[in-house]
């Protein structure tokens, strides 16, 4: 296509919305992420408007693709990955790449929780205490949990290659290249410590990260780096 894909998501995050941008780069379809222009934000905000939009989004990231208008990373990620061969052609290999994407989305969802686990409209600051407690058992039983079953995913995968789904990558590979890039960066020790035990997972996200569009994106300026604003956040007290 010679027309961009318009990416909304907050200026100086990944967020979710590095999910849709890994997919994008390693498609190699022209995009803009429409945050970081110039008035950008009035126009993300725009589209989460439902007095100018048919179908606003609850929040970002949202991808317009012509005059469609698509919100919630893994409903994006269905399209894109329909679109540009990041998904099985067949109905149930759609739906089992979805699947697995909705349960990549869980525990991101719980990685936020343990810096947040009050109130999002609250500091962490606020919060240390609960975070604390939460950390400990999002380190010592769910990351442990989830990792486990994506392990399994991988290794029971009929189309073998250490991809998730199928012979061939999919952006469900993409998006577990993030989440274990995420949880390295917020649960270092942890991490490093749990490696041995998800050498499949941790293969993938090697081989994920040795792909020529995806090696060139990590090297440019448009990966914005982990931060202290992002879903995944470093704070050495949380693994104490």
């Amino acid at each position: 296509m010679t027309t961009p894909y318009q990416l909304y998501y907050w200026d100086g995050l990944q967020g979710r919305g590095e999910f849709v941008r890994l997919a994008l780069e390693e498609a190699g379809v022209p995009y803009v992420d429409v945050a970081r222009q110039k008035k950008g934000m009035p126009a993300l905000m725009a589209s989460l408007n439902g007095d100018k939009v048919a179908h606003p989004s609850f929040a970002p990231p949202v991808l317009q693709a012509g005059e469609l208008l698509i919100g919630q990373t893994t409903n994006i990620l269905l399209f894109l990955g329909a679109k540009h061969k990041l998904a099985p052609r067949a109905e149930a290999g759609r739906l089992w790449a979805n699947q697995l994407q909705l349960t990549i989305a869980d525990i991101v969802a719980e990685a936020h929780d343990t810096h947040h686990p009050i109130s999002t409209s609250k500091y962490y600051e606020d919060q240390k205490k609960e975070a604390r407690a939460r950390a400990r058992d999002f380190r010592e039983q769910r990351i442990p949990k989830f990792l486990d079953y994506f392990e399994g995913v991988i290794q029971h995968n009929p189309g073998r290659g250490g991809y998730a789904v199928g012979a061939r990558l999919s952006y469900v590979d993409l998006s577990l290249f993030q989440l274990i890039e995420g949880l390295s960066y917020a649960f270092p020790k942890t991490m490093a410590k749990l490696a041995p035990s998800y050498q499949g997972l941790f293969a993938l996200r090697d081989k994920v990260a040795q792909r020529p569009n995806i090696a060139a994106y990590l090297r440019s300026k448009r990966r914005i780096p982990f931060n202290e604003s992002g879903i995944f956040r470093y704070y050495p007290e949380l693994e104490k």
